[in-house]
C-alpha cells in the first residue's frame, strides 16, 4: 500500500471483516474519505458464502458485483495504488467519487500472533490488521467487525476495533421516537392567542401558532396530563403554525372497535392510527402484553368486515424459533405458518369469546374470520403487489432494513401496512436495537403525512404477567 497522500493530517485505514459485507453490501462505500482494506481471506469467505437463497448469500453476490464494477478495466498497477471509491447514497453507490480508496491484500504480510493458537479465518484477519498497523505507522488502522469475540481478541492484541455503525439510524434505542408528546403546563398561554377552531362533520380542528410547533410533525399525538386533558393529533405543520384534530376516544364502550376498547392513553392513540383511513403505514412498538396484536387485529376486522374498506387481512411474521428448530413442517403455505401464528389464534379467541349464541355461533364466527384472514410467509413476498389489503407484519424487529424495504414496497393502492414488534427481543444475528429494520422505518417514515407511530408502554395482560415483567 502507498504512503499517506499529501493534504491529509492523519490517514485512516478500515479493515473490513466478512460479516460486515454480508450484513451490508454497500459497506465499502460508507467510509467517506477514508481508505478501505479487504484481506484475501475475506474474499475467500465471501466466495464460500455466495451460494443459496438466504439474505446473507444474496448480499455476498451483491458485494461481488460491486467489486467487479470497481475493478472493471483496472490494471494491476491501479489495483495496487487503490481503486477510487464512490460515496453511498440511499443504499447504493453514487457516481460521485470521494477521496477514499479500496485496497486489496496483494502481498504476504508478516502476521505474528504469538498469543492466538490456530489458523482460523478470524485470526488471519486479525493478523493482517496487526501487520498493516505495523507497516503503516502514519495511519490509524481500524478493524471493523460485527463479531464481538473478534473485537475482544483485537483489543487484547492492541488493535483498534469497532462495530459497523453506518447502518444505524439512531445512536441509542432510548432516543427512538415514541410518537407522543406531553404538552407543557403553560402551553395554551403561549399558543392559545388568536387560535382558530372549526368543525368538519364530526371532526374538530384547531389552528394555532407558537414556538413549540416547530418541533412537531404530521400524526404526532399531543396530550395534556389529567383526567380531562386534551388529546389531539397533528394534521399539518407550516413553520410555527399547526393544525390539530381532536382524536376519537376508543376507551369508551360506545366507541369500541370489534368489541375491543383501549385501556390506556397509548392504546387509544394506536387505535386512532389503525382506524384512520388517511394513514397507510403504522408502526406499533411495545413489550409483550401491551396489546399490539389484539388492537391491530380488531381494527383490521372492523375495517374489513364492517366497513368493507379492505378485502381481506394478511398476517405474516419472521419465522425465527425461540429454541431449537422443529424441522420441516408438512402441508400448504398456510399450514406451515400455523405454528408461528399462535398470537393470531389467541387474539381471535379473545375477539370471539363474547359472541352470543353459544358454541355453534362462535364456531361459525371463527370460520368466517379465518376465511377473511390469510396467513402468508415472507419467503414468497418478492414480486407480489397487494391491493386493498390490511397487512399485519408481526415480529418486525427481526427484519433487516433491506428486507423491510422489500416488504413495504409490496403495498399497492388501498393497502394499509401495520408493523408490530419489540426491539428488545431481537433474534436475528448481527441485528441490534439501533440497526433493526423496524427502527429504520420508524425513523425514515417520521413526519410523512400518511404514516404514524406509537410506542405502547403498559402491559394489559393480567396482574400475574405485570408482576412477572417487573420482578423477573
Amino acid at each position: 500500500m502507498p504512503t499517506s497522500r499529501a493534504g491529509r493530517a492523519r490517514r485512516s485505514i478500515f479493515v473490513l471483516d466478512t460479516n460486515v459485507l454480508m450484513h451490508d453490501p454497500t459497506a465499502i462505500f460508507r467510509f467517506d474519505e477514508h481508505d478501505v482494506y479487504i484481506p484475501m481471506i475475506v474474499l475467500e469467505e465471501l466466495d464460500a458464502g455466495k451460494k443459496g437463497l438466504s439474505e446473507a448469500a444474496r448480499n455476498v453476490r451483491q458485494v461481488s458485483r460491486f467489486l467487479d464494477e470497481l475493478m472493471h478495466g483496472a490494471s494491476k498497477e491501479a489495483i495496487d495504488r487503490g481503486l477510487p471509491l464512490p460515496t453511498a447514497k440511499n443504499g447504493a453507490a453514487e457516481s460521485r467519487t470521494g477521496n477514499g480508496r479500496l485496497f486489496f491484500q496483494t502481498e504476504v504480510l508478516d502476521s505474528d500472533l504469538p498469543t492466538l493458537p490456530g489458523h482460523g479465518a478470524d485470526n488471519a484477519i486479525l493478523g493482517q490488521t496487526l501487520a498493516l498497523k505495523r507497516a503503516h505507522v502514519e495511519a490509524d488502522v481500524t478493524l471493523v467487525s460485527k463479531d464481538i469475540n473478534l473485537r475482544i481478541k483485537a483489543a487484547i492484541l492492541g488493535v483498534h476495533a469497532e462495530d459497523y455503525f453506518s447502518d444505524q439510524t439512531i445512536e441509542d434505542a432510548d432516543l427512538l421516537y415514541t410518537g407522543t408528546q406531553a404538552l407543557p403546563v403553560d402551553f395554551w398561554e403561549q399558543h392559545g392567542k388568536d387560535m382558530q377552531s372549526w368543525k368538519d362533520q364530526h371532526r374538530t380542528f384547531y389552528r394555532l401558532r407558537g414556538p413549540a410547533v416547530r418541533d412537531w410533525h404530521s400524526n404526532l399525538f399531543v396530550y395534556e396530563d389529567g383526567a380531562n386533558g386534551v388529546e389531539a393529533t397533528v394534521r399539518s405543520v407550516t413553520g410555527e403554525e399547526a393544525v390539530l384534530e381532536l382524536i376519537n376516544d376508543y376507551r369508551a364502550e360506545r366507541h369500541s372497535v370489534w368489541g375491543v376498547t383501549a385501556r390506556n392513553r397509548e392504546q387509544n392513540f394506536a387505535l386512532n392510527l389503525l382506524m384512520d383511513p388517511e394513514v397507510d403505514f403504522v408502526t406499533v412498538l411495545g413489550p409483550a402484553g401491551t396489546g399490539k396484536t389484539l388492537l391491530t387485529l380488531a381494527a383490521g376486522l372492523a375495517q374489513t368486515l364492517d366497513n368493507r374498506r379492505f378485502t381481506e387481512i394478511i398476517m405474516t411474521r419472521v419465522t425465527i424459533p425461540l429454541g431449537e428448530d422443529i424441522g420441516f413442517l408438512p402441508g400448504t403455505e398456510e399450514e406451515k405458518m400455523e405454528p408461528w401464528m399462535g398470537a393470531l389464534m389467541d387474539n381471535l379467541e379473545v375477539l370471539t369469546q363474547g359472541q352470543e349464541g353459544g358454541h355453534w355461533a362462535r364456531g361459525a364466527t371463527n370460520d368466517l374470520l379465518r376465511s377473511r384472514i390469510k396467513i402468508r410467509s415472507l419467503n414468497f413476498m418478492r414480486g407480489r403487489t397487494f391491493l386493498n389489503r390490511f397487512i399485519i407484519l408481526d415480529e418486525a424487529q427481526n427484519l433487516t432494513p433491506k428486507q423491510m424495504k422489500a416488504l413495504v414496497t409490496r403495498a399497492g393502492p388501498g393497502t394499509k401496512l401495520v408493523c408490530l414488534g419489540n426491539i428488545a427481543q431481537i433474534d436475528t444475528p448481527y441485528l441490534t436495537e439501533t440497526t433493526s429494520g423496524l427502527t429504520y422505518v420508524v425513523n425514515r417514515f417520521r413526519g410523512w403525512a400518511h404514516s404514524g407511530h406509537v410506542t405502547l408502554l403498559r402491559g394489559e395482560r393480567s396482574r400475574l404477567a405485570d408482576f412477572a415483567s417487573e420482578s423477573l
